[in-house]
């Protein structure tokens, strides 16, 4: 069984081979250390899972390919796109407008958010939870609550900006 397989152990024979692979598939340090980095916490999750302890170096190197091709399919998704590059396009709030806004507005506001946009803004500020509490909480991947998290903050902030829109009163 993969549990009596030990994980610094298993760490130390494979994280070499696979950032070198990682590095490969991404030609970048940063990219390829959070891969190897995800692909022990998969193992850590999921590897006891594992029946045959000979295989777990082809299981690793799978699981890496695996997260590396997702990861790319969500990057083609959801882009990333420098602050500066898209600051044209986030909606002008002045700081009087900003000093007039009260909680019953931005809650009323939230109140009217998609649900999955909803839950991610109110965990984040109004419960103080981190990304992996939010993971967890919310079932879905570390890259869905970021996307979910940044669009819904655009979207509250397009309904607070907005002065034709009618929130109820508080």
């Amino acid at each position: 069984m993969a549990d009596s397989v030990d994980f610094e152990g298993l760490v130390a024979r494979h994280y070499a081979g696979l950032y070198q692979f990682a590095f490969s598939l991404t030609r970048n340090e940063s990219e390829a250390c959070d891969l190897t980095q995800q692909t022990f916490c998969i193992w850590a999750a999921k590897g006891h899972q594992l029946r045959d302890v000979s295989k777990v170096k082809t299981w690793l190197f799978t699981t890496l390919h695996r997260e590396f091709l997702a990861s790319r399919r969500r990057q083609t998704r959801f882009p990333q796109v420098e602050l500066d590059a898209a600051a044209t396009e986030l909606p002008a709030v002045s700081p009087a407008d900003v000093n007039r806004l009260d909680t019953a507005q931005v809650l009323a506001a939230l109140a009217q958010l998609d649900e999955i946009y909803q839950a991610p803004v109110a965990l984040f500020y109004l419960q103080d939870c981190s990304y992996n509490e939010m993971v967890e909480i919310l079932g879905v991947p570390l890259g869905t609550v970021k996307s979910r998290l940044a669009r819904g903050l655009s979207k509250l902030h397009q309904l607070l900006a907005d002065p034709q829109r009618r929130l109820p009163p508080p």
